[in-house]
């Protein structure tokens, strides 16, 4: 069964992606509230369908579209002392370099005391900072 949400009309296309960030306290008297608010805050998703449907919208220009959605690995970094395969709680490392190339990736938000185990490994990460980092697919443990 498809995960179904709202969006922006104008950002509804196919295999666009896009990051919850969280409910808007805008839309707490919204009837469809629950369709927009059923993904997880700071997660990328990937538009895997256009519906026909549009709704009014307060916060979006114009209306919003029905769209089907798929949720995207967890792409971020992680301390190379970390396996492929392991199951840990990832501490993030306070980085304000906004600058930074891999500033992006290395603030994914994640939850702070859940475990994640690490389904891939990528190649390791320069920091400016000296962390020893590593780019890692994450997925939640269930």
């Amino acid at each position: 069964m498809p995960l179904v949400t709202l969006i922006g009309e104008k950002l509804a296309k196919k295999d666009n992606e896009f990051i919850y960030l969280g409910p808007n306290n805008e839309c707490r008297n919204c009837k469809l509230k629950t369709v927009c608010f059923n993904l997880k805050p700071g997660r990328r998703y990937r538009i895997t369908n256009v519906r026909n449907k549009r709704h009014n919208c307060n916060i979006h220009e114009g209306t919003v579209a029905v769209v089907e959605v798929q949720e995207q690995p967890i792409v971020t970094t992680i301390n190379k002392k970390i396996p492929e395969g392991a199951k840990a709680k990832i501490e993030k490392n306070k980085c304000n370099s906004i600058g930074c190339i891999h500033y992006e990736i290395c603030n994914v938000e994640l939850q702070r005391d859940k475990s994640y185990i690490v389904n891939k490994i990528y190649e390791d990460i320069k920091c400016p900072l000296g962390y020893d980092l590593r780019k890692a697919e994450l997925k939640e443990e269930i």
